[in-house]
């Protein structure tokens, strides 16, 4: 919004969609809320419908809904396997294909996949969370490739471990369970926590169009995770 685009905010939590769509606008950008589970296919179709309606045609598209199951895997169950494959994959095909054909029709469209290091680094006790963000590293290259010669673009961005609500649970739940997640083991692996603005500054560029040769790409917010 503060780069000038409209946003049209689509989330299941009504109350804190509401907010950051009156915060954007108290701040003179222009903003809707739109309430939907994206990984029920009827809410995701009204929800698309409902932007483009208030908003226009949706240039760009960040799928960024995503949640985590950390356990043993033998402790994990096949309804935690559906779910959070619904939630973390589902979701972006559901949206992907709601907003796609729109964005074919004006001419061009920018996707941006929130992926994770865990789409190539595993973590023990996330064995389900691992396999959806690999899941979600295929899914944006295909479409990409798919829909490169149609003025498509789609790219993850792919951070460590991030400094929100979701991280910082991440990095309990993880302790509880044995896994080394000390502020020594974190240093060593990417430096420190990072910052949510400096995942959204990555998204940001992927985004726009100074971005316009970047496609089927996974732009790493890790701060040398992967080279340590």
């Amino acid at each position: 919004a503060a780069e000038g685009a409209k946003v049209g905010v689509v989330d299941r939590n009504e109350e804190a969609g509401r907010a950051i769509v009156e915060e954007i606008r108290r701040d003179g950008g222009t903003a809707v809320f739109v309430r939907a589970d994206v990984s029920k296919a009827d809410e995701v179709e009204a929800a698309a419908k409902a932007v483009a309606d208030q908003l226009g045609t949706v240039n760009v598209l960040f799928n960024h809904a995503g949640t985590i199951i950390i356990k043993p895997f033998l402790e994990c169950t096949l309804e935690e396997w559906n779910w959070l494959m619904a939630v973390n994959v589902t979701s972006m095909y559901l949206m992907t294909r709601a907003i796609l054909p729109g964005m074919l029709a004006a001419g061009g469209g920018s996707i941006v996949c929130t992926s994770s290091i865990s789409a190539v680094a595993a973590t023990p006790q996330e064995v389900f969370y691992n396999v959806t963000k690999s899941a979600c590293h295929m899914f944006a290259q295909s479409i990409a490739v798919e829909y490169r010669d149609q003025n498509i673009r789609c790219n993850t961005v792919a951070p460590g471990f991030v400094k929100t609500p979701h991280g910082l649970r991440e990095v309990k739940e993880l302790s509880a369970l044995g896994v080394d997640m000390s502020d020594a083991a974190i240093a060593v692996q990417q430096g420190r926590l990072c910052e949510p603005e400096e995942v959204a500054r990555a998204a940001l560029f992927l985004a726009s169009d100074e971005a316009s040769f970047v496609n089927g790409t996974h732009l790493f917010v890790d701060n040398c995770f992967r080279a340590v």
